[in-house]
């Protein structure tokens, strides 16, 4: 006797990668949560403007801008009350005379001590708690960076730069896989206006995935009617990112910093603002005050959708829902400390979670 309950989390983590290759539209999404405070608190839209070492993660030819010291940038988040974990770390070293920059960046998005009770129930039937083990689903990418100056003179800046990623997926022991993918990027940067323009996933990023039961794990999920996998591949297909920003010299001390991005996709039809079967549009949209060059406050506005009302299940009325987020930042000499504070769903769900990341400059002492 071995109740279903007992391979039900195999079923949600390992049966979405049972079919052969094809593209899929939510394929390694913890790409897509997005690297440093600054940018989450600002919305996402951070392909024109960006310039330190999340520019690996956000367009790889802002790094281009990293001048004179290698730039660092760490940021640690909790989702789902502590439940799932996101780390990012990244370094930005400009080398021969400053017209080239390499980077480096890490991304890890686990859930652990899922319970793995596929030993729940004894081979008598009877049912033992000490069985229940545990495990991690954890998501891994490294992306190696190259950015390099087209043109820079004192009032105008033009890059390009482009990311190799390695991806390796892992669910505790029993399915693991690789995958390789390129993204290309290119910014413009005049004395007050911005323009850039990523594609990521440029040659079809793709996972490969392995599994590796043992006989008793394959006997459990034989009898409980849960298909056993052995390979399978997924396609993320190709999307382009669009950015635009402009600096608003507000006093002496005050600039304001708005930008919007257009995320584009080609993979079918999406719940967004602009959806046909040939091409989605999500727009992001940031704003950042800056005080002193010291102090900083932002705000932005994501993920446009449209949902039911709250409450209006009789008449089944859609309305468009966003997802915001606020934040802050203080900067110490060569540290910055960036604080955002933003929602996982949208305006109307107390999904907020609290981010913290560390930026600073390898500044050499004399």
């Amino acid at each position: 006797m071995i109740p279903k309950c007992a391979a039900v989390v195999f079923s949600v983590l390992l049966i979405p990668l049972l079919s052969s290759a094809q593209f899929r539209k939510y394929s390694n999404e913890f790409l897509n949560i997005g690297a440093g405070a600054r940018g989450l608190a600002m919305g996402s839209a951070q392909v024109a403007s960006v310039d330190d070492a999340t520019a690996g993660y956000w367009n790889p030819a802002g790094l281009a801008a990293v001048k004179d010291h290698p730039s660092v940038s760490l940021m640690h988040a909790e989702y789902f009350a502590g439940i799932g974990k996101f780390d990012f770390a990244s370094v930005a070293i400009p080398v021969q005379d400053n017209k080239r920059t390499l980077g480096l960046s890490l991304l890890r998005f686990a859930v652990d001590d899922i319970p793995n009770t596929l030993y729940l129930v004894a081979p008598d039937g009877s049912i033992n708690f000490d069985n229940i083990q545990t495990f991690s689903s954890a998501d891994y990418a490294m992306l190696l960076s190259f950015a390099q100056s087209i043109k820079e003179e004192e009032d105008y800046r033009l890059s390009f730069g482009f990311n190799a990623k390695i991806i390796h997926r892992k669910v505790g022991s029993f399915a693991s896989a690789w995958g390789f993918g390129i993204d290309a990027g290119i910014q413009m940067q005049g004395p007050n206006w911005r323009l850039g323009l990523v594609a990521r996933d440029l040659t079809t990023t793709f996972n490969a995935w392995s599994f590796k039961f043992t006989e008793r794990e394959k006997e459990v999920l034989y009898l409980t009617k849960n298909e056993i996998p052995v390979k399978s591949s997924e396609l993320t297909a190709p999307r382009l990112v669009l950015g635009g920003g402009y600096n608003f010299n507000v006093s002496n001390s005050v600039k304001l910093l708005a930008e919007a991005n257009l995320n584009l996709t080609f993979d079918g039809q999406r719940n967004t603002v602009i959806s046909n079967k040939t091409i989605s549009v999500d727009p992001s949209v940031g704003l950042e005050a800056s005080i002193h060059d010291v102090f900083y406050v932002r705000a932005g506005v994501t993920n446009f959708q449209k949902a039911l009302a709250d409450g209006d299940t009789l008449n089944r009325k859609k309305v468009w829902i966003y997802q915001p987020s606020l934040g802050a930042g203080v900067k110490i000499k060569n540290v910055t400390i960036d604080y955002a504070y933003s929602n996982l769903a949208n305006q109307s769900n107390p999904l907020y979670t609290h981010v913290f990341s560390l930026r600073f400059n390898l500044v050499k002492r004399d």
